[in-house]
């Protein structure tokens, strides 16, 4: 994990360089995914978390059905890193459901508000491939969070969504952990409750559903620290 986490870092220096020597070209596309992994000899994964970083930062912007754009024609990372949100802040598992609490239902919220026609479809297709995928810890994990972006993404609002892909990013490591310590059903009913709600425009229902779904998972991480006393 540790050097996923480098590579990462060392893809997100290289696009930065690419950005602050004009390479890349403000309000332009950059490489796609599929391009930049056969570019650079590295995993997808590692490619799409780079650019996830700074989607997160407001410096590319990741449009659906089209690419990812830049913003921006120079990059500070070091004045970038001063206050972004790090692995340490991430390391509590139970600070970080909070957190989710407090965003994803605001995001859930706005999200039913705020659907169009796709938005449904959208968010039935990755719960569908999480129950295609239940006892395939690795990729469950990357529908449910896709989910969860998608959502996110739904609200409308950048502030929400850049926080939750910062977060998302930074505790990669522990996604597989938290599913080994919740299961599979737990997201397979909160999601398909959230995707009925979103249908049914109910943003109340949408807001309640996904604050049940994170108290349930903090109170589930609660009592296993308990029996492990």
């Amino acid at each position: 994990m540790a050097d996923h986490s480098k590579i990462t870092d060392q893809l997100v220096e290289t696009f930065v360089r690419n950005i602050n020597t004009g390479k890349w070209q403000v309000g332009k596309k950059i490489p796609s995914e599929n391009q930049l992994t056969a570019a650079l000899g590295v995993s997808r994964t590692s490619v799409r978390y780079a650019i996830q970083y700074l989607v997160a930062l407001g410096v590319l912007e990741s449009q659906h059905g089209r690419g990812t754009f830049l913003l921006e024609s120079s990059v500070d990372l070091d004045a970038f890193s001063r206050g972004r949100i790090t692995p340490k802040d991430c390391s509590d598992i139970e600070a970080v459901l909070e957190f989710r609490f407090a965003v994803e239902s605001e995001c859930a919220y706005l999200a039913a508000k705020n659907r169009n026609d796709e938005l449904p479809g959208r968010l039935e297709k990755e719960l569908n491939l999480m129950k295609k995928n239940i006892n395939n810890q690795a990729n469950f994990v990357k529908h449910d969070i896709r989910f969860h972006m998608i959502l996110a993404k739904a609200s409308g609002n950048s502030l929400l969504e850049k926080s939750l892909v910062t977060v998302f990013s930074e505790t990669r490591e522990n996604h597989e952990q938290m599913n080994t310590l919740f299961g599979y059903e737990d997201g397979i009913y909160y999601h398909t409750e959230i995707l009925k709600a979103v249908n049914n425009r109910d943003a109340v229902k949408a807001y309640q559903e996904m604050q049940e779904h994170m108290l349930h998972a903090i109170e589930r991480l609660q009592k296993s620290i308990v029996r492990s006393e």
